[in-house]
């Protein structure tokens, strides 16, 4: 029999709050952290506005030589750490070291870095360019960064699948438990891709929103007049442990991570496949997993990124896993990226630290924005105002680019 794996701790730093109680009331009060973006010159870009973590300041969490060698990515890690670290109150001893591991993912990883850099040597040739420019700007450095901190001598990894990433660190994290590879894990994503390039980037594949006018309203999934989604940045990262391993140091227990499923869509690079077809497989192995009926389900947190396409292959995904319980409004689904932007590596992060919340407080935060719903997307998506309701079960979904799918499925801890 497998091992049982809970959630003890969870740390949120994103454009709507820099703590997870912050994000949490935001959420619920309909705030949107879109805004022009401030961390460079948007004068000649199509998209001029973005979802940034604001008041951020990683002197608070790191020392100022040593947040000189890591990329903003790394600092979002380390902050959110801290945060979960301190709310699980789990400590690193000699005793355990070698029983917590890391695995926190990214998706693109220090952008900033290899932009500044680049410019650095254009400017001044190879001898400018910093001799911290690569472990400040590679993918792993945040679970490196993580594990030199709290002297976690266990598994240490780091996934970059893109949009799905830190859906699949936590995943893969909760199997190392699962099996016994390690006791408890630090787990999660983050992602500073608010850049000249990453911002440009996406905005020349035509998948950002353009609502340059008015940023707080432009992230809409499901709803008619959707354009793309928003850009965000931070990171989510929650503490996980063996459920023998927590009551005996006395921990508070949030939730359980009862499943996993992944699939991959093997059709398209940046498309998803007809019915949203690969989207259907993770969810559906996600609740085999987890020795549960897709009925028993009462929340999703759904990728839905508010592109034309994809949010309404996701919802052909719900309703056919779903069925009547989906078709009759009893599931609740929201996407709260259209008030957090799209974190990239780190939106399976946030999100499940929004969905554990959501079954802390019984309460389902709101899909913001929602005016003119879209007739292809015909679901109970929560429309603007949060909704209470019992959740005993929830499912948090990511999908990503190159076609990698995620899906984790929570339950509310009792006793």
């Amino acid at each position: 029999m497998s091992r049982r794996v809970v959630v003890t701790g969870i740390g949120l730093i994103c454009g709507v709050g820099n703590t997870t109680p912050e994000v949490w009331t935001n959420l619920l009060a309909g705030k949107s952290g879109m805004a022009t973006i401030t961390a460079f010159d948007t004068t000649d870009f199509p998209v001029t506005f973005a979802a940034e973590v604001k008041n951020f300041d990683p002197l608070k969490f790191i020392e100022k030589k040593e947040s000189r060698k890591m990329g903003r990515f790394i600092h979002f890690a380390l902050a959110a750490t801290a945060e979960a670290m301190e709310s699980s109150a789990l400590k690193v001893t000699p005793e355990n070291e070698e029983r917590v591991g890391v695995h926190i993912g990214s998706g693109i990883g220090g952008f900033d870095v290899i932009e500044r850099e680049h410019s650095n040597m254009l400017r001044g040739g190879p001898r400018k360019i910093s001799p911290f420019f690569i472990p400040a700007a590679i993918i792993n450095l945040a679970a490196g960064n993580v594990s030199i901190r709290y002297g976690a001598k266990g598994p240490n990894e780091a996934t970059a699948t893109a949009c799905t990433t830190s859906a699949h660190a936590i995943g893969d994290a909760y199997r190392l438990i699962q099996r016994g590879d390690a006791d408890a894990m630090i787990a999660g994503g983050a992602e500073a891709a608010i850049t000249p390039m990453g911002v440009g980037g996406f905005a020349a594949m035509r998948a950002l929103s353009t609502r340059n006018e008015d940023p707080e309203h432009a992230c809409r999934p499901f709803d008619k007049d959707r354009d793309g989604f928003v850009c965000g940045e931070g990171a989510g990262i929650l503490i996980l442990e063996e459920l023998g391993f927590a009551q005996a140091r006395g921990a508070k227990i949030l939730a359980e991570v009862i499943g996993y499923g992944m699939s991959a869509d093997a059709f398209h690079i940046t498309g998803m496949p007809p019915e949203g077809e690969g989207c259907f497989r993770a969810m559906r192995n996600a609740i085999k997993s987890a020795g549960i009926e897709p009925e028993q389900i009462q929340y999703v947190n759904a990728h839905a990124t508010s592109t034309p396409l994809g949010d309404a292959l996701e919802t052909a995904a719900l309703r056919k896993l779903f069925g009547e319980h989906a078709t009759s409004h009893k599931l609740l689904v929201s996407s709260t990226k259209s008030m957090t932007g799209h974190l990239l590596g780190g939106a399976g992060g946030l999100e499940a630290g929004i969905v554990i919340q959501a079954l802390l407080n019984q309460v389902v935060p709101p899909t913001a924005n929602l005016v003119d719903p879209d007739p292809d997307c015909d679901l109970n998506y929560v429309p603007n105002k949060p909704q209470q309701a019992e959740v005993e079960i929830a499912l948090s979904n990511s999908f990503g680019f190159g076609g990698t799918n995620g899906s984790l499925v929570f339950r509310r801890w009792s006793e």
